[in-house]
């Protein structure tokens, strides 16, 4: 073989380090590492163009869909130029019945929870009619959860699942071999960051899609600059805001956190932002809700119970904890913080939200556990405080705020288990609003109880920084990355 057929050979195949993947079912895929595999294993009605600005739908398994003037009734056609061409409406109705089956528990059943039928009308046509209007409906149709398997429950996304071995390595392999494309995809667990770091630097793996706090310096030179060294090598940095929201979850159920508001308000003003950004070498915006910039219909103002110490001793005053001492114990208050992953960065922030804790009082405890059990003790609400991040599933103020209505508590997208009647009243008068500006009013309504309220401490708004080598082309940043090794080609090995 040439030197040049070798190197062909090599950079046909695409690897990056993961995090482990639970599950591959689509109506399961709850984590976004579950939807980068779900991404390339299925496909959906509808897809979203990853490098369009704004974002759009474009379509999928279906055309995009027609919609009555009343908002109601959406008539999706079969696309018969798509690569899995030989599925039936009938299929994609399976799915979809599915995800909706309250039996079967899934994490996106919140997404069918405004249809009222489904049903398809030949091979070509299904019909989906919605109880009440949502304008963002048809977002939920390019979401790993509605991924659709055919029959026998194979792929019919751009790769198969070729081999798994769980918690060490997934191979997926091209179901439609296209030239100038990756025949093989190659996700490695590796969950230490400084191994990563150190794989990407000796070619191991193509693509570094988070760069760990300690590895900052080595990439990126006191100017701002990709280091010299990398840039000789072809590496690319790509850097951008996310769409993603960082936070510390109260359990609002919990008898201590969940009951008092005063004292959540206290831990938010005891957040010390300005020392968790420098810690993060710089790649966080301050967070002044849950919404992220560049959402229509977002509060701009600064958040009411941000970083302030002294009024953080005086709120926790008020909330019964004169100095952070409990008067039913007459010790100090005890709060536990849940973390899904051992790894080092996620101590050091447990670590550091503790000091914060710590100036006024409060002693925070630290529980870490695996990914796949920390959800399921969030689900079901085994824990008091927790730490997670959400990533937007679409670009609209809906997807964030609706983690606090109370018709999605655990196991939905509420984990929190936030409940206020006036907030829910005013999400549900922004889902029946007509037009975005009435919708805006009433999301910003949302935001301001929750910024009163503060089931969350809101810690960031993330940046979100990739590294790539010269084998990889044709790479655009997204917030919707699921499936996007798809459209990769293959570039220069050197």
């Amino acid at each position: 073989m040439t030197s040049l057929a070798a190197a062909l050979a090599v950079a046909a195949t695409f690897t990056r380090p993961l995090e482990r993947v639970v599950s591959t079912d689509p109506i399961m895929a709850q984590s976004v590492y579950d939807c980068h595999a779900v991404g390339l294993m299925y496909a959906t009605p509808l897809e979203v163009d990853y490098e369009a600005r704004p974002y759009r739908l474009v379509p999928g398994l279906c055309e995009l869909p027609e919609v009555s003037s009343d908002g109601l009734r959406y008539l999706f056609r079969m696309r018969r130029d798509a690569p899995s061409s030989s599925l039936a409406a009938g299929d994609v109705v399976r799915a979809l019945m599915r995800l909706r089956d309250p039996d079967n528990a899934s994490p996106g059943g919140w997404t069918m929870k405004s249809v009222s039928s489904i049903r398809a009308l030949d091979d070509d046509t299904f019909e989906i009619v919605l109880s009440s209007r949502s304008h963002v409906f048809p977002w939920m149709m390019a979401m790993s959860y509605a991924g659709v398997p055919a029959a026998d429950g194979s792929e019919t996304g751009p790769y198969r699942l070729a081999s798994w071995r769980r918690n060490h390595e997934m191979v997926f392999r091209r179901r439609f071999p296209e030239p100038g494309r990756f025949d093989e995809v190659r996700y490695l667990v590796v969950s230490d960051a400084s191994t990563q770091w150190l794989m990407f630097l000796k070619g191991e793996v193509d693509y570094l899609g988070e760069i760990a706090r300690d590895n900052w310096d080595a990439v990126v030179d006191a100017e701002g600059r990709l280091d010299a060294r990398l840039a000789s090598e072809g590496v690319v940095l790509h850097g951008r805001p996310a769409l993603e929201v960082a936070y510390f979850g109260f359990n609002m159920r919990d008898g201590t956190v969940g009951r008092n508001r005063k004292l959540r308000q206290a831990l938010c003003c005891a957040f010390d932002f300005p020392t968790w950004r420098k810690f993060m070498n710089n790649r966080v915006l301050e967070a002044n809700g849950p919404v992220p910039p560049g959402v229509d219909g977002r509060v701009e103002e600064p958040a009411p119970y941000r970083f302030d110490i002294e009024r953080a001793k005086a709120l926790l005053a008020e909330a019964g904890y004169p100095g952070g001492i409990d008067p039913a114990t007459g010790r100090r208050l005890v709060i536990t913080l849940s973390i899904g992953r051992a790894a080092q960065e996620g101590r050091e922030t447990g670590e550091l939200l503790a000091s914060f804790f710590e100036r006024i009082g409060v002693k925070l405890e630290l529980s870490f556990s695996t990914w796949s059990a920390f959800l399921q003790a969030v689900n079901e609400g085994r824990v008091q405080m927790y730490s997670m991040a959400w990533v937007g599933d679409y670009p609209d103020a809906e997807n964030f705020l609706q983690l606090f209505y109370s018709k999605n508590t655990s196991p939905g997208p509420n984990h929190s288990c936030y409940e206020n009647a006036d907030y829910d009243a005013e999400f549900e008068a922004a889902m029946a609003s007509e037009s975005a500006a009435d919708r805006n009013v009433h999301w910003r309504a949302c935001q301001e109880i929750l910024r009163e309220d503060c089931p969350w401490l809101v810690s960031s708004f993330p940046m979100r920084f990739t590294i790539i080598r010269p084998t990889v082309r044709n790479y655009v940043p997204s917030d919707f990355p699921y499936g996007e090794e798809s459209k990769f080609c293959v570039g220069e090995s050197r």
